[in-house]
């Protein structure tokens, strides 16, 4: 039968030092009524803790339920004389809550860092084909600038991908007129895109 626990001691009220440092020697053996009335002792003080650093009530439990675990698995380290095991009990659960708001803090963080980085991505997508819309425009506009004959010379050869050959062909004009009349086009478009050599 469970004793009663004592309101903010998280101890059962008849329970002293000696008791529980049986009890957890009887929980390190892996007693199980042992372990229970460890539970009703130190529960309500783990998750009085947890939860003053956690916050969130329903993580808080799932924390001091942790803690609680951690008590039954680690009762054969726990030694007396470096303290009671209510200090020890508080000691794993504000360290477990602790690790826990970190973990969560990490976790945001990194949400943050990822929409960022999603973020910066799409701006550098948008300011590419703003630039790319750009120089296309400013193409169009060197482009008009050439005479008719350079205009032709130079949309065969560079959108069409003609070779000079290919040029003189279509447009029915010796080889070295079009090879003229693609150098002085394209000398008239670098200069006009502000292109250095």
């Amino acid at each position: 039968m469970n004793q009663p626990i004592l309101f903010g001691t998280g101890r059962p009220a008849d329970a002293g030092r000696d008791d529980l440092s049986d009890v957890m020697q009887q929980v390190a053996h892996g007693d199980k009524q042992a372990f229970s009335v460890l539970y009703d002792a130190l529960a309500p003080m783990v998750f009085g803790i947890v939860i003053k650093v956690v916050c969130d009530r329903a993580q808080s439990e799932e924390v001091a339920q942790e803690v609680m675990i951690d008590l039954w698995r680690q009762a054969a380290r726990y030694r007396p004389e470096a303290g009671t095991v209510t200090s020890w009990a508080a000691t794993i659960a504000h360290r477990r809550a602790v690790d826990r708001v970190r973990s969560a803090q990490a976790a945001t963080d990194r949400e943050h860092a990822q929409a960022a980085r999603e973020h910066t991505t799409a701006f550098d997508e948008v300011a590419e084909q703003v630039e790319t819309r750009l120089e296309s425009e400013q193409v169009r506009r060197c482009m008009r600038g050439l005479t008719e004959l350079q205009r032709q010379a130079v949309t065969l050869a560079y959108y069409q991908g003609l070779t000079y050959r290919e040029v003189a062909e279509a447009l029915r004009t010796p080889l070295p007129t079009i090879k003229t009349r693609m150098r002085d086009g394209l000398i008239r478009l670098r200069d006009c895109m502000g292109v250095t050599t």
